[in-house]
């Protein structure tokens, strides 16, 4: 099959909900593909569906427009910045940092990451009125063109086009910047995501009922509030906090937010230790367990979580009070397994069901004394103790403007930047070894240099996603950074800059951390190795030597993308090029230019930006291949590259490219034909269906 696709100004975010009613109700729609909501409410009346004529949401001046931004086709092209990227410490990197405006690179985004990002958190302008912000807009439109797309009278259309030209910061205007952003970063969750968002009082109210409307009311799972030592409102009461804001993608699909204490983890590290040294012995696992518990210093280490010092087949454990410390507990009759006698009672009773005790029982999470003279106990295991993600954080805000100062060298390069402490306490009990973290109000970078300590600490494979527009710093607000990034990085004065050079450096401080863990193992191989009676001494080196393997694996680079503009005169509509009319010259275009091109079509296509696409020589002409996609972009396409293409997808079992498409501006109409009609008439020995497609 063939066709013609104008892609390059035609990218807009998938919409799966439309795919859903077009595969179930496709008889709502008309001959034009028009969706007919009238002849919807009527089939849904049908089956007994009520609808209401009263509602409850939030209404601005702009949602229309906002609604339609979210829809509007991108109007940039992405590029890789290949110098960066080409460094040995980037080059295999799945981080990412992305130059643009956000809207743009989540429209980007939106078909290679559709149900793919684990966690969102961003930190967006707060719109205090002393924040700097102000509703920008570049898209063009005529009042008449306004009405006509949204639907609108002429004076609404005229209202919304003064504060998207006039650089408004109401709250209508906060809301129409925010509301599509959100309305795409939504499709980018996986089922189980979910999305964090840092706000103040000045917009927390209208950001509730935002989220309510984009992610459901019933998909709220808290709010954090997070105490610094700022007071951001000395004239009235005291405002020393900010809140965060949790929507699950689907409330349905998440698991309780809940992790391992620090002091639990420790014990049952020393546990899986001694299951290996003791052969799984769990009388003399519990034995060598208690002789290490009481020579911890003063059992402040694991003060709180000492006494889960039993250990049986099933772990380590604690066999607690089942006695109610109170009259008006449950009473009931237990058997004992060996005596077949009743069991003693507490005097005020059990404080647990009979159920319970059943449900513990079927696991071997009774503990039972040698007959029926002792009260039984339920085990309370210690991978049950747990930490939950609370609604309240402290963190002296001071301390994190410390440590970034100390980053850059004691320059402030950044006011109020969040706290990566914050933001790790937040992605551990969320994010697991490999999922990816997005935060597309980037700053100076503190998502990601949480994400890259987190994983040093936990051995985690976390990748993050960050997108900072490249805004200019105003040196008479700040004219240290200014200075920094200008004189001391050579580069232009702006917050994506910062935040580049913060991923930088963090980095290599990680890096430092990481090579001291790695010291401190290859000693302890060094002195094992030097005890000739050590028990398990090959089990506990080989465990060693594969910690450091993961510590010197950890992804502590980054590759850079940008949005670009697209090309002058490239939007033409393609029926009319012919022999005498050429709308766009398309000689222009630099290598670099095409590759822009390629990167684009890619992640369009689904492919992730880290995705390196396999070069394929056709006899001289390279093209490009991946995901079962064959990429040919160049001039000079011959008959016998095409021939050398049809032997390539017979012979190579790794060759098998389901659509192959031709940038049409390199390709003579002839060759277009002769490699369309090729294509649709011979039987590869593979059987391989092969869409041809013609892109411009």
């Amino acid at each position: 099959m063939s066709n013609e696709q104008k892609v390059t100004n035609d990218i807009t975010v998938p919409d799966k909900d439309m795919e859903v009613l077009k595969k179930h109700f496709s008889h709502c729609f008309d001959k034009n593909g028009n969706f007919q909501l009238e002849k919807f409410r009527q089939n849904l009346c049908e089956k007994k569906i009520n609808f209401s004529n009263e509602s409850y949401g939030l209404d601005w001046l702009g949602k229309c427009y906002a609604r339609l931004l979210a829809s509007d086709p991108a109007t940039t092209l992405l590029s890789a910045d290949e110098t960066h990227n080409q460094k040995e410490e980037n080059r295999k990197s799945k981080n990412i940092l992305i130059k643009g405006d956000n809207l743009e690179v989540l429209k980007h985004l939106a078909n290679a990451y559709y149900e793919k990002i684990k966690l969102i958190y961003i930190d967006p302008p707060y719109n205090t009125g002393s924040d700097g912000f102000v509703y920008q807009d570049d898209r063009k439109f005529t009042v008449k063109e306004l009405q006509q797309l949204i639907g609108i009278d002429e004076e609404k259309a005229k209202r919304i086009l003064d504060f998207t030209q006039q650089k408004s910061n109401s709250h209508s205007a906060w809301l129409t910047f925010l509301y599509p952003r959100l309305y795409i970063a939504k499709k980018l969750l996986t089922d189980d995501g979910v999305i964090f968002i840092s706000i103040d009082d000045n917009e927390v109210a209208q950001l509730r009922l935002l989220m309510d409307e984009i992610f459901g009311e019933e998909n709220f799972t808290g709010q954090i509030i997070w105490q610094t030592a700022t007071d951001n409102n000395p004239t009235q009461i005291a405002t020393e906090h900010e809140y965060v804001l949790s929507y699950a993608n689907n409330i349905n699909n998440q698991d309780f937010w809940e992790i391992p204490t620090e002091k639990g983890k420790i014990i049952q590290n020393k546990y899986k230790e001694l299951k290996t040294e003791c052969n799984d012995d769990a009388e003399q696992i519990q034995t060598q367990l208690r002789k290490w518990i009481r020579k911890q210093t003063n059992g402040d280490d694991l003060s709180g979580v000492s006494h889960y010092s039993y250990v049986d087949k099933n772990g380590v454990y604690y066999p607690g009070n089942s006695a109610n410390t109170k009259p008006g507990g449950y009473t009931y009759d237990i058997i004992h397994p060996n005596t077949e006698k009743v069991c003693a009672k507490p005097e005020y009773g059990y404080r647990f069901t009979l159920e319970t005790f059943y449900e513990a029982a079927a696991k071997g999470d009774v503990q039972w004394g040698h007959d029926e003279k002792t009260i039984p106990k339920i085990k309370k295991r210690l991978d049950t103790v747990t930490q939950r993600l609370k609604s309240y954080y402290y963190e002296d805000n001071r301390a994190t403007t410390a440590e970034l100062k100390s980053l850059f060298d004691g320059v402030i390069v950044f006011n109020n930047t969040k706290s990566v402490n914050f933001l790790k306490h937040i992605f551990i009990f969320l994010a697991k070894e490999n999922d990816i973290i997005l935060d597309f109000f980037a700053g100076s970078g503190s998502t990601g240099d949480a994400v890259m300590q987190l994983n040093s600490e936990d051995g985690g494979n976390r990748k993050y996603i960050l997108v900072q527009i490249p805004e200019a710093i105003d040196p008479k607000k700040n004219r240290a950074a200014y200075e920094f990034v200008k004189n001391e990085l050579k580069a232009e004065p702006t917050l994506f800059n910062i935040c580049k050079e913060r991923l930088i450096r963090a980095a290599k401080k990680t890096k430092e951390s990481i090579n001291i863990k790695i010291a401190e193992r290859d000693d302890e191989i060094k002195y094992m190795e030097g005890i000739l009676d050590l028990e398990d001494k090959n089990d506990k080196t080989k465990r060693l030597r594969a910690e450091i393997k993961v510590l010197k694996e950890h992804d502590l680079g980054f590759r850079i993308f940008e949005t670009t503009s697209i090309w002058e005169d490239y939007d033409f509509d393609a029926a009319e090029l012919n022999n005498q009319t050429k709308l766009f010259d398309e000689s222009k275009l630099t290598d670099r230019d095409i590759k822009t091109l390629l990167t684009t079509w890619k992640t369009y296509d689904g492919m992730d930006l880290t995705q390196n696409l396999e070069t394929i020589d056709l006899v001289g002409y390279t093209a490009y291949y991946g995901n079962g996609k064959l990429y040919l972009m160049n001039k000079k396409f011959t008959t016998d590259n095409l021939i050398n293409l049809l032997e390539k997808i017979d012979s190579d079992k790794k060759f098998n490219p389901a659509p192959i498409i031709a940038f049409g501006y390199h390709f003579e109409s002839k060759h277009l034909r002769e490699l369309s009609e090729n294509l649709k008439s011979y039987a590869n020995k593979k059987h391989i269906d092969i869409d041809f497609i013609t892109r411009y």
